[in-house]
């Protein structure tokens, strides 16, 4: 059996979801179980649900990306666009929890959102299947973004 760029691109989104989640420190957790949250967060159990849904949206995104054009200058471009997405999405629990920062939490979340607009730019010109499963992303992470930002005012001492 072939292994087929989908496999490649998906094995690459879980390993990486698993090695990087497994840097989040008990410490850091206990910190922010003990945070204020707003009323309106009533869906937080869902959260990693949602993620999951949403890196499984992004890793798709990537392989039709990747079969328009396989190996080309632009597309290998593409796939770093998208592993530095992924990269920078993964990094907010264990960067915010170890560094204890919800504003660290609130760059990192902003500078993901900002990265999937241009990549969904940028993917729009090859795909739009492709760019369509984007739009979990592109409507996901300004909400996680800004739930961050709504809790640093409720937790200024942890900002």
């Amino acid at each position: 059996m072939m292994i087929k760029p989908w496999m490649i691109i998906g094995g690459i989104t879980f390993a990486l979801a698993l090695a990087i989640g497994s840097m989040v420190r008990p410490k850091g957790v206990q910190w922010f179980n003990r945070l204020r949250r707003p009323d309106w967060l009533t869906f937080e159990k869902a959260i990693p649900v949602i993620w999951t849904f949403v890196f499984a949206c992004g890793a798709g995104s990537a392989s039709l990306v990747w079969d328009q054009e396989p190996g080309s200058s632009q597309t290998w471009l593409l796939m770093g666009l998208y592993l530095l997405l992924e990269l920078v999405t993964l990094a907010y629990s264990p960067v915010m929890l170890g560094m204890q920062s919800l504003k660290v939490g609130t760059i990192i979340g902003g500078s993901g959102a900002i990265l999937a607009v241009i990549l969904a730019i940028l993917v729009a010109q090859i795909s739009s299947t492709a760019l369509i499963l984007l739009i979990p992303y592109l409507l996901w992470s300004p909400i996680g973004t800004y739930t961050t930002w709504a809790m640093s005012l409720l937790n200024p001492q942890d900002v």
